[in-house]
Order: C-alpha cells, then sequence, then structure tokens
C-alpha cells in the first residue's frame, strides 16, 4: 500500500482488513477489494476499481515475496497496490457506496429518496466476506469471517475532509459558507416566533388584506401611473405620464410623414407591413382638423415604435430603432422599457417578460387615448404577439371593463374581438390567481 497525505512512521502498529465481493461468479465483480486501515487518528479507504483506481496494476504486474526464517524459503505471491486515502471515521465514501449500490445513479435515487443525505443504515447492509492481515515477521497469517458493512453518507465530513486535506481555494469557499451559513433550526423557530406574533397582533383578516395590496402594488410597478380620485377618464392615465412635453415636441418631425400619407401609400404599406395593424388602420381615419391630425399622427408613430421595439430581445446597437428615432425617444426606451443584465463580460439591455409587459400597458394605455378610451385588444395582442390571457390581465390590472364585439372595418369580422374600455367608477383591482388550469383535449 501507499499512503495519499503521507509515509508510515511506524507500519507495524496498523492493523489492515480486507474485503472483497461476495459476488465469485461475476468476471469482474469477483476482483473487486476493499483495503481498510486505522491509526490513532484517521482511517484510511483504497479500493482496486473505479476512476480513481490507480493505473499502475494494469499496466505491470507486482509480486510479493514472503521470507520462512525457519526454513530459509521464500513464497511469491501476486499483489496489488493500493492508495490508501484517508476517510474519517463513521464515514463512508462514493466508492464504497457504489460497489454496494451497483451504479451512481442508483446512489443519487436512493439519497433523494431518504432526504438529507443520511441513508437507513439497513438498507445497505450488504454481506461480505472480510479478510483480516495481520502482518507478521515474514508471515502472513490469514482469517476470514463473516461481517455486515454499514455505510453512513454525510456532507458535514467532506466538509472535514477539505479542512484537513483540501486545497486553499476549498478552504476559502469552505470558509466563506460557514460563515453566511445560518442554523436551520435558529431560522425555523424566529420565523416561527415572529409569524406568530404578527398573526396575534393583526389578526389574519388584516394580513390577508395587507397581502392583496402588497400583490395590486408590485403589479402597479409595471403600469402607467394611475389616478384613481380622476373625474373624467383621461385623467385616470394623463397624457403627460405617457409623453412628456419634451418627448411630444420631438416626435413632430418624424411623424409629419404619417400626416400627409394617402389611401394608396396606406395599401402599399399593409402590403410591406412597415406599420402594425393597429396603426394601419387607424391611418384610414385621420382627423381633418390640422391640430387634432397632427395630434394623432404623434401617438400613432410612438404607439407604432413601441410595439416594434417589444418585438426586439437583446439590444446591442444604440439606437435601436434607427437614426430617425429622436434621441430623446431613443433614451426614453431604453431606460425605463429595458433591464441590464451582465452576459459574456459586458453589460446588455434586455427586453425581459416583464418589461413587455410594461410596454404592452403603455401602448393600451396611448391607445386609449387615440381611440376615446375604447380600444380594440385582440388587434394589440396580434401586433404585438402575446396570447389572449396575457393581454386580458394586463388590460385588466389597467382597470378596463373587457366586452365581445366583431372585428372594424377591413378585420376578420368572423374572429371575436376584445374590446377595451375605460370608464368611470373603475373596476376594483384584484390580484391575478395565478395560472390558470390547462383545459383537457
Amino acid at each position: 500500500v501507499r499512503f495519499a497525505n503521507g509515509r508510515l512512521q511506524r507500519p507495524d502498529s496498523l492493523r489492515f482488513t480486507v474485503y472483497r465481493n461476495r459476488d465469485a461468479v461475476h468476471p469482474r465483480k469477483r476482483h473487486r477489494r476493499i483495503l481498510v486501515s486505522e491509526t490513532e487518528r484517521l482511517c484510511y479507504v483504497g479500493h482496486n476499481f473505479g476512476s480513481e483506481v490507480l493505473k499502475c496494476n494494469s499496466l505491470c504486474r507486482y509480486f510479493v515475496g514472503v521470507l520462512d526464517k525457519s526454513s530459509g524459503q521464500m513464497e511469491v505471491y501476486n499483489a496489488e497496490i493500493f492508495n490508501m486515502q484517508p476517510l474519517l471515521s463513521g464515514g463512508g465514501c462514493w466508492s464504497v457506496l457504489l460497489v454496494i449500490l451497483g451504479s451512481p445513479t442508483e446512489l443519487l435515487r436512493r439519497a433523494d429518496q431518504h432526504a438529507l443525505h443520511l441513508l437507513p443504515l439497513e438498507e445497505f447492509k450488504v454481506p461480505l466476506e472480510a479478510v483480516a492481515v495481520q502482518p507478521a515477521v515474514g508471515f502472513v497469517f490469514p482469517w476470514v469471517h463473516r461481517c455486515c458493512f454499514s455505510v453512513c453518507l454525510c456532507l458535514m465530513q467532506m466538509d472535514l475532509c477539505i479542512e484537513a486535506f483540501g486545497t486553499s481555494k476549498q478552504k476559502r469557499a469552505l470558509s466563506s459558507r460557514r460563515m453566511n451559513a445560518v442554523g436551520s433550526d435558529v431560522v425555523t423557530t424566529a420565523v416561527t416566533k415572529a409569524a406568530a406574533n404578527v398573526i396575534d397582533t393583526k389578526g389574519v383578516t388584516a394580513l390577508m388584506q395587507d397581502m392583496a395590496q402588497d400583490d395590486v402594488q408590485n403589479i402597479s410597478a409595471f403600469l402607467p401611473p394611475c389616478h384613481e380620485d380622476a373625474e373624467r377618464p383621461e385623467h385616470v392615465y394623463r397624457f403627460e405620464d405617457i409623453l412628456s412635453p419634451a418627448e411630444y415636441e420631438a416626435l413632430r418631425v418624424p411623424a409629419a410623414a404619417l400626416a400627409s400619407v394617402t389611401a394608396e401609400e396606406v395599401a402599399k404599406r399593409a402590403q410591406e407591413r412597415s406599420h402594425c395593424t393597429f396603426v394601419l388602420e387607424e391611418l384610414k381615419f385621420l382627423p381633418t382638423d390640422e391640430r387634432s391630425r397632427d395630434h394623432k399622427v404623434r401617438c400613432l408613430w410612438f404607439l407604432d415604435t413601441l410595439i416594434k421595439f417589444s418585438h426586439l430581445k437583446v439590444i446591442k446597437k444604440k439606437n435601436p430603432m434607427g437614426p430617425e428615432c429622436p434621441h430623446i425617444i431613443s433614451k426614453k426606451l431604453m431606460k425605463n422599457f429595458t433591464s441590464l443584465t451582465y452576459n459574456n463580460g459586458s453589460i446588455q439591455n434586455l427586453i425581459s417578460a416583464s418589461m413587455k409587459a410594461k410596454i404592452t400597458a403603455y401602448v393600451i394605455a396611448l391607445a386609449l387615448h387615440i381611440n376615446n378610451f375604447q380600444t380594440d385588444l385582440t388587434v394589440l395582442q396580434n401586433d404585438m404577439k402575446l396570447s389572449e390571457s396575457r393581454i386580458l390581465d394586463i388590460a385588466k390590472a389597467l382597470r378596463l371593463r373587457v366586452s365581445k364585439a366583431k372585428g372594424g372595418p377591413g378585420l376578420d369580422s368572423d374572429q371575436n374581438h376584445k374590446m377595451g374600455t375605460l370608464s368611470l367608477p373603475l373596476p376594483t383591482q384584484k390580484a391575478p390567481e395565478g395560472q390558470r388550469k390547462r383545459k383537457k383535449m
């Protein structure tokens, strides 16, 4: 044998025990051996199978000569080299578990089945034949007996092994984990005590109301500012909260091209799909009044930009909407409708699912201002490539009343469209009840 962490100073003080597999028929299992040795401080285990076995045993053969002092003759025996690894007493190792259970998959299945990495001893008592070798001067005295090999796996012992023999990096990680760790029993006791105090103080009904209010506030974080005390629908979601005066003024130049568009150009743009369906339909009914016409095309241009922006995933360009988009609008899109993420060593702007929901809420609010506070949610759903349930959840969060109607002129009249209407008084806001159950086919 050889020891992984040093050399023996007193070999005569050791006692070795060899365990061999009982399956004498299997061509591989019958040669498997586990060698165990104990010292005053540690227990060592070596084996001749598995991924950590020494390659020298398969490349060459070893022999041991035993000298009989009385006769002066030496007998030669086949031998193997075992690499002895330190093992804390009472513990197990992966190789021992694998020889008992048969495969790593079975080991993981049993560990998951019995929780917390502690495996019942009675399940893993496997009868083995143990051969203890008592070292003597030139002689080997074998004796064989039946025994049971019990194994218990514990992560705490792995930490102790790292503390004793681990690398400096492993020791730093272990120290950091121990500093940040808190006993689960302490946490459970503290949480239970705190919860009992809160329930006794406020009562269950008040806690349920607070929880519902927190859910509503979490939803509202992705919605335009809502003024519930408004006396008119246009004051519930104020236009200034969607577009500031400076942003509205910056839209004058890019939106001017839409103000003079003709019916032929609208048909051509519909074929080219240069604008979303909602904008194309609204361009057919522009007001004749110059001021109202200019206001509507500015809103339509910004709404079309929002919808196109929502189709992006990762923003890699400085001006993702092109050079014709005003700088103040590009800055607004990047600041309010993207989230920062770290990827491949650089910070990127990402349009996550929550950001897309926020864009949808602002698109609906702007569409309400365009269409006298009633808009076709189905058209917006198709333009933004959302599911019906998703856009209905956002519309209900915006306190809209949803009704069914047929599609307008130029749209599919056979499809049942969902219309969203903003009217006073506002309906009571409710937190979403979670994911809907799937319908069975």
